[in-house]
């Protein structure tokens, strides 16, 4: 499985939804990096399921244990392994899964892909709940961005049919409403990186919008990802959508930021801004069309098991994580 990321700064996420345990390797931390592990908790509390009506009702603590290249809180230069325990699992509510699919979730290439050997327990491999080793590798990035005086934050503009969201009590109606009619609702996440430094990313394959996307794109259920202007620059001339430069003292800045921070793959100093747009969950309890596997027919699915309406709230400290482990990895390269 394409479970690792980055060149320099390296992550590799384990385990499944319903397996003992999940966790993270990291590798590429320079010796003598302190990492507070109580602001990481904070962080990862987020993230974490079972905590309103708007999410899952699963309750799990996403406590972090550390199990190596940690001494006395600071990295010692071996690779950092992170374990996250799983405790509240109720695996037989997904046993139906083997033989049905559920429409638009990986059930089926998963089935393809690995012969039935696959663990539909909780989505398995697939499952959002593997954002939370990603969400442990992210925050300790956070923090070391942010002592290099780079900031990461997001925020959700859309959630269902509420557009330019400026109140969460907006989304929680939208996915209430949702919830109530046993259906979800997908929406978007913006992230805005402050600080970066002009110069890091290469063309091409391997610019700093490839990077972003290639681990936003590792976030279950993101379906789109926009840098800029994105898809809004269509529509505009040239000399709508150009930046113009200007010279802010010794420093060149640009007029607008329609670009994103981002030009040719490499970053122009200008605060990068994504947009992710997010699915609405596959697992609702409204019954759905789908087929049984081993009699080859049709037939009808009522998904069991305890879902998110939307996944875009608890998926904003996941994005923040992604960006932040994107730019690090970046940043080192530099």
């Amino acid at each position: 499985m394409g479970s690792c990321y980055g060149r320099n700064f390296r992550v590799q996420i384990f385990g499944q939804s319903h397996s003992a345990a999940i966790g993270v390797v990291i590798d590429g931390l320079p010796a003598g990096t302190a990492i507070d592990i109580d602001e990481l908790r904070v962080f990862m509390k987020r993230r974490a399921p079972g905590q309103s009506a708007i999410s899952t009702a699963r309750r799990e603590a996403d406590e972090p244990e550390f199990l190596s290249g940690l001494v006395d809180g600071t990295t010692c230069g071996a690779p950092i392994a992170i374990m996250i325990r799983n405790k509240d699992t109720r695996s037989d509510d997904y046993r139906e899964l083997r033989d049905i699919p559920r429409p638009s979730h990986a059930d089926y290439s998963a089935h393809i892909k690995y012969k039935g050997y696959q663990d539909v327990a909780g989505g398995g491999h697939f499952s959002g709940r593997l954002t939370a080793p990603l969400c442990a590798a992210g925050g300790i990035c956070l923090q070391i961005l942010r002592n290099i005086g780079i900031t990461v934050t997001s925020r959700v503009t859309q959630v269902g049919q509420a557009m330019n969201i400026t109140d969460i009590r907006e989304a929680e109606k939208e996915i209430l409403n949702a919830k109530k009619d046993g259906d979800s609702v997908g929406g978007v996440i913006e992230c805005v990186i402050n600080g970066v430094p002009a110069g890091l990313g290469t063309p091409m394959f391997d610019g700093i919008e490839n990077k972003i996307a290639a681990i936003v794109f590792g976030i279950p259920g993101v379906k789109g990802v926009e840098f800029g202007n994105g898809f809004a620059a269509v529509g505009l001339r040239g000399s709508e959508n150009n930046d113009s430069f200007y010279m802010d003292g010794d420093t060149v800045k640009t007029r607008t930021n329609n670009s994103g921070g981002i030009l040719g793959g490499i970053t122009n100093g200008m605060p990068i801004v994504f947009r992710a747009a997010i699915k609405p969950t596959p697992s609702i309890g409204i019954e759905q069309k789908s087929v049984s596997l081993s009699k080859g027919e049709d037939t009808v699915l009522q998904v069991k098991g305890r879902h998110d309406p939307c996944i875009v709230p608890r998926a904003i400290p996941c994005i923040e994580a992604a960006a932040a482990i994107a730019i690090y990895d970046a940043y080192l390269e530099k």
